[in-house]
């Protein structure tokens, strides 16, 4: 009887220890899905973030890049102006060079005859012109201001000797022209011994 006892408590605990196996499994199956569940879950935000980033990344690249050529242009604007501004020579001028005489124009926009005073050496003129402003600063707001005010200087040296007394100068529809007759070579013949 006492081996019948034993023999029922050994199945009593054999089956005990089947259903905690068996409860055990269970647990670790929905653990293990559970488990897989998060990974999957983890997975996808992780994808959601990423392509969340490469839409923030391209929007920001797009934004720095058109910043970026906004800049260039304005940059290309300013360097023009600025190029401008330090090369080249103010008032513009043509020399022209005929076989009598020396011919110089210069755009003087909007000058009066009393804002021009020309100044001629032997091989230079020297143009200096006051360009005055129409409005004051504290009449009007400008929007766009290009055109320049205050005096302005232009030195030209000539390629040849000219007759200071005989120099013309005339003003006309804001060209000034400068007619300067050339000074003449004197040739003299050397006798070869």
């Amino acid at each position: 009887m006492m081996e019948k006892k034993l023999k029922e408590k050994k199945e009593e605990a054999e089956e005990k220890a089947v259903e905690i196996k068996k409860a055990t499994l269970e647990k670790k199956k929905k653990a293990e899905e559970k488990g897989a569940e998060l990974i999957e879950a983890a997975a996808q935000i992780k994808e959601e973030k990423e392509e969340e980033a490469r839409r923030s990344g391209k929007q920001a690249e797009k934004v720095i890049n058109d910043f970026l050529s906004s800049l260039r242009s304005r940059h290309e604007d300013f360097s023009k102006a600025w190029s401008d501004y330090i090369t080249s020579e103010k008032p513009l001028a043509d020399v022209i060079e005929t076989e009598s005489e020396i011919i110089i124009k210069t755009d003087l926009p909007g000058i009066k005859k009393g804002d021009v005073d020309v100044t001629i050496t032997e091989d230079s003129v020297e143009i200096m012109a006051h360009f005055k402003e129409e409005y004051s600063e504290e009449e009007v707001d400008y929007v766009l201001r290009e055109r320049s005010y205050g005096e302005t200087k232009r030195f030209i040296k000539l390629p040849g000797k000219v007759k200071i007394k005989e120099a013309t100068a005339k003003l006309e529809n804001s060209i000034l022209t400068i007619k300067l007759p050339k000074l003449e070579k004197s040739k003299f013949k050397v006798d070869i011994d």
